[in-house]
């Protein structure tokens, strides 16, 4: 497998740049299925995340995987390749596997160590799985990335704060309007940032907890599981005046809290101490950003995160640590991968022993048809446990070698010296795959 990621995050685009190519909807899906069907292309996932946005795909082709790849980013996200390109980073082969786990083990989120990365790789992974666009290869990546960030969480201290997006988000909030324990709180939406908004909230102890959703008996469901209550979609109005924090992630394509909602909740509401304190998760966002200079409205939304994320302390969460396991992952997966490489050639070069064996086998039959069955019998075993033994330390030696960097040369090394059909050794490997 010859992985690339090509891709844009926090990291690479600004928070603007981000919203307008988040993907929503069914968008996600048909980009999965156009970069599946591309020409360079043989599997395709893709991780689609509030701050991130990447296809990983196996190729035969670096550049036109490239440029295939940026392209159809382009052309599903809407943004203008030509601006699309400034902000995209590319990875391939073991630098694109190293890449992976690291995002994995939460080194390249926003919020360092945060463990819902996972639940969102095994997204990206069910997906691609339910569309049939990954095969053995990414379906083996995806699943040893998820170990290896089980393995940094276990292992280290990377996840000490227990920190996600949720809790980093209600410690800015904080910071200005003090803990949210004894207040009242407002959850709108009720997908899985959603959930672990107002599961997080009712941990800490809110006085009340009130869910909104497009969709009532989700809210309703998501309601009676904390402890809260839902409330129509239509009465959000009415409920902002009445909450002292407000977090919003509905996956909406547009603005779901304007301006004029917020400003009017903040005046119905002047009699409380504190501003409305408003969480806003989403991408696209879901908080007209116009808020954040409304008075009575302390608006914390991912472009604020990302800011404060920069000067965010990770120095005790043992980065080094998993930086180590991450290099050692990626060594083991690479050694792994071109040792299997070399099992179809190796399989071939058996085939064609025992087709030689059994073609002389029946040479001898022809011309000593007089042999008793014990004798024959004795012979042919005997055949095939010289080519066996011949072929055994060889065999064994060079898958180990395989292993190493640059092994390919070992499997080319073999079909050279042996005349391996070609055919034969792709007809192997699509068994392989396929299996």
């Amino acid at each position: 497998m010859s992985l690339l990621v090509v891709g844009l995050s926090h990291r690479s685009a600004p928070v603007g740049l981000l919203e307008r190519a988040a993907l929503t909807g069914h968008q996600p899906s048909r980009l999965l299925h156009a970069a599946a069907a591309a020409t360079p292309v043989a599997e395709a996932a893709l991780l689609n995340t509030c701050n991130r946005i990447e296809l990983y795909a196996d190729v035969d082709k670096f550049h036109a995987g490239v440029a295939e790849l940026s392209t159809l980013l382009a052309e599903h996200s809407g943004v203008a390749l030509d601006e699309l390109t400034a902000h995209l980073y590319v990875h391939y082969e073991d630098r694109a596997v190293h890449h992976l786990f690291s995002v994995a083990c939460g080194l390249d989120s926003m919020v360092v160590g945060e463990g819902q990365i996972l639940g969102q790789l095994r997204d990206a992974l069910h997906l691609a799985q339910d569309q049939h666009t990954a095969a053995r290869g990414l379906n083996e990546l995806f699943q040893q990335a998820l170990r290896v960030g089980k393995r940094a969480h276990s292992e280290t201290a990377i996840d000490k704060a227990g920190q996600t997006l949720v809790t980093f988000g209600l410690e800015q909030i904080a910071a200005v309007a003090g803990p949210v324990a004894e207040r009242r709180a407002l959850v709108v939406g009720a997908g899985s940032m959603s959930s672990l908004a107002a599961a997080t909230l009712a941990r800490e102890g809110v006085a009340e907890l009130v869910i909104a959703n497009r969709t009532q008996k989700k809210a309703e469901r998501l309601a009676e599981q904390l402890g809260g209550r839902a409330v129509p979609f239509d009465e959000v109005g009415t409920a902002l005046a009445e909450a002292d924090v407000v977090i919003s992630c509905t996956g909406a394509a547009g603005i779901v809290l304007t301006a004029e909602d917020l400003a009017l909740a903040a005046e119905k509401r002047s009699a409380f101490a504190g501003p409305l304190s408003v969480l806003d998760l989403a991408m696209p966002r879901d908080v007209d950003p116009a808020a954040h200079v409304l008075p009575g409205v302390h608006l914390v939304d991912l472009e604020t995160l990302a800011t404060a994320a920069q000067h965010a302390d990770s120095g005790a969460l043992d980065v080094d640590a998993v930086r180590r396991i991450v290099g050692e992952e990626v060594d083991a997966f690479g050694a792994a991968q071109r040792a299997a490489a070399i099992t179809p050639t190796v399989v071939a070069l058996r085939a064609m022993a025992t087709e030689l064996v059994t073609a002389e086998l029946e040479r001898l039959d022809g011309r000593l048809p007089e042999l008793d069955t014990r004798t024959r019998a004795e012979i042919q075993q005997t055949v095939r446990r010289v080519v066996d033994k011949l072929l055994h330390q060889p065999t064994v030696r060079v898958k180990q070698l395989a292993g190493e960097p640059g092994g390919a040369s070992y499997a080319e090394a073999l079909r050279e010296l042996f005349d391996l059909d070609p055919m034969a050794v792709e007809a192997v490997s699509t068994t392989r795959m396929i299996s």
